[in-house]
């Protein structure tokens, strides 16, 4: 028997020459039980100029942790280039290539989202959303940035209260990094 744990949602906002990467603190063990409410999903790494957001399972996505900040500190902090040889590495090493899991990342020029099959990508519009309330999120997101003056990290932290509200997955536990 598995035991799935889910339940995170991750939204990324980039306004104003601003960035703004908010989390949800629920992991939900199957359909019913929610197994911790305060995990931190979002954090700061390489000095505190690069912040990451993470959804999936939890052992890959602190893999995937390690291995970009060891990727980043090869790459003199390039985001890009970083990024990309991690999805290199992904698709490439076997071990790699069965991890269930998504990042955001983003210093203080670039927001990227890095996907399970080892894409990177470049978000159009600026908003990028990832894991169960993601698709919520993303939409509060966009419509936020359209229609409102408000901040990158306000829009950020009320995409996942709107999320929160409609997902089961995802709780109002929210913690915001602003690079």
């Amino acid at each position: 028997m598995s035991i799935e744990l889910r339940g995170t949602t991750i939204c990324a906002v980039c306004k104003d020459g601003k960035i703004a990467i908010a989390g949800d603190g629920q992991v939900t063990m199957g359909e019913s039980v929610v197994f911790k409410s305060n995990a931190r999903k979002v954090r700061r790494i390489y000095g505190g100029k690069v912040v990451v957001g993470f959804a999936g399972a939890t052992v890959d996505a602190f893999t995937l942790f390690d291995k970009f900040e060891e990727k980043l500190t090869q790459c003199n902090g390039n985001l890009e280039r970083a990024a990309v040889q991690l999805a290199q590495l992904w698709r490439t090493e076997q071990g790699m290539r069965q991890m269930n899991c998504m990042m955001i990342v983003a210093d203080s020029e670039q927001l990227l989202v890095l996907t399970g099959v080892g894409d990177v990508m470049e978000p159009d519009s600026g908003v990028a959303a990832i894991g169960s309330g993601g698709n919520y999120a993303l939409a509060a997101a966009r419509a936020l940035v359209e229609n409102t003056d408000l901040t990158a990290h306000e829009i950020a932290e009320k995409a996942l209260h709107i999320a929160a509200s409609i997902c089961v997955f995802t709780n109002e536990n929210i913690i915001v990094e602003d690079v």
